[in-house]
């Protein structure tokens, strides 16, 4: 990164890809702190408001991602059926 004495300011521009990139990890950190408040709130209203936005939060969270997937940009694999299968009898019988 060079910097531009003129005004001080880093010339590196960010390509869209760093800029989602950086936005869905901002989220990832958001969720999870608006989730550990939500879980140790001691009043029932405050826990509601908390609940509600971190639910406008993985709203937000999931946007990205479907912006990036769709870019290709964050590419994930499709689930082998036999392991999904094997996955919903296991938690079935943990259940049981």
């Amino acid at each position: 990164m060079k910097l531009n004495l003129e005004n001080s300011q880093p010339s590196h521009q960010f390509c869209d890809k760093d800029i989602l990139t950086d936005i869905l990890s901002s989220q990832k950190f958001v969720t999870d702190g608006y989730n550990t408040f939500a879980n140790e709130c001691a009043t029932p209203a405050v826990k509601s408001d908390f609940m509600n936005i971190l639910t406008e939060e993985h709203q937000i969270q999931n946007e990205i991602f479907v912006e990036m997937q769709k870019r290709g940009w964050y590419p994930t694999e499709s689930a082998d059926a036999d392991k999904v299968n094997k996955a919903k009898q296991k938690f079935n019988s943990a259940n049981q």
